[in-house]
């Protein structure tokens, strides 16, 4: 971690990162923005999750609402990265030193590597093939993951 401590320092003086601390609306604009590509995220998400878990949607089959949701995943994810660097840049050594950063970052990675593999596979497939355990396992342990994401996220803000 340490070897990162460089590259938080450069971003934290960039101009992305002055601006973004100089300027009265910037900030607000766009963490509103990040915050409605979050209930968007977690509302996509958590449709399949809650079908993985055979509640919900259950008329809808598992592939179909998938595929429905997956722009809004996708699109979602997107905007929170480019509303979220320059949030990052903004606070970039508070984020370095908050141990609630690092956990949000690790958890972050975890359950994307589950959603691009395991769950897109899993909810690709026809439900009968799927059997009983698997879409339960997958479905709590995506829906733990990003729990954690966001969790570790508040507690930045809250504790750091």
């Amino acid at each position: 971690m340490s070897a990162l401590l460089p590259f938080f320092q450069w971003m934290g003086a960039t101009s992305l990162s002055q601006y973004f601390l100089s300027t009265t609306w910037a900030a607000p604009i766009v963490q509103v923005i990040h915050l409605v590509a979050v209930a968007l995220f977690i509302g996509a998400g958590l449709v399949v999750d809650i079908r993985l878990l055979g509640k919900g949607l259950t008329e809808t089959p598992l592939p179909q609402l998938a595929r429905a949701t997956e722009p809004f995943l996708v699109g979602a994810f997107v905007v929170l990265m480019v509303t979220g660097i320059p949030q990052l840049t903004s606070t970039a050594m508070k984020q370095y030193y908050s141990p609630f950063f690092w956990w949000k970052m690790e958890a972050m990675l975890f359950a994307l590597i589950l959603t691009v593999t395991i769950r897109r596979k899993l909810t690709r497939t026809d439900e009968s093939q799927l059997g009983p355990y698997w879409p339960k396992i997958v479905g709590i342990t995506s829906l733990g993951l990003w729990s954690a994401v966001v969790i570790g996220a508040r507690l930045i803000g809250v504790l750091s």
